[in-house]
């Protein structure tokens, strides 16, 4: 079995010396076991480990999520990939938002287009440019609707098309789908 140095693992995962140090002091990553001269060593099972903790920390998750989820129980973990996944939600939506404002600030300010943010009246003339009316157009979100609700809703949003709106245009797809069914 391979065994790994503390300055072996931290290469090997492009981590600092002290961040292992820490992960050992916090219990989330304890060396298995220790030199006669007091040097961690650790083992294949804790470079797995490594990996867990690192893949997790990658997905934004709090070290305390991490220790728990670690821990092996399924239903928090369920749980607290659901709640990362709505702050992720968010925080796209919330950025998406800021780039419509600072584009629309830019083209205020400095008078010429700036195509780089799609927003609502883009994505209308470019379905339109595609070759659809207004039939198919309704029939896309009702699509949409039908598959993805979240993401339909998402996406609504991400053009720029203010809650309520984007709440109506879900009620209609809905009851739409719902009299065709």
């Amino acid at each position: 079995m391979k065994h790994y140095s503390i300055s072996q693992l931290a290469r090997a995962f492009g981590l600092s010396r002290s961040t292992l140090l820490y992960y050992d002091r916090i219990g989330l990553l304890p060396a298995g076991r220790r030199t006669a001269a007091g040097y961690r060593i650790y083992s294949e099972r804790d470079y797995e480990r490594l990996e867990r903790i690192c893949l997790l920390r990658g997905a934004g998750l709090a070290l305390a999520d991490v220790s728990q989820m670690l821990s092996g129980e399924t239903e928090p973990c369920a749980a607290m990939l659901e709640k990362r996944l709505r702050e992720l939600r968010e925080e796209i939506l919330n950025l998406r938002s800021q780039q419509h404002l600072v584009t629309a600030m830019l083209k205020n300010m400095t008078k010429r287009e700036l195509g780089d943010a799609l927003d609502k009246k883009m994505w209308v003339e470019m379905l339109q440019s595609a070759g659809m009316n207004e039939t198919a157009m309704k029939r896309w979100h009702v699509e949409f609707e039908r598959r993805a609700p979240q993401a339909h809703f998402d996406f609504l949003l991400s053009l720029g098309i203010p809650e309520n709106e984007a709440r109506h245009i879900q009620t209609w797809s809905r009851k739409k789908l719902n009299s065709l069914s």
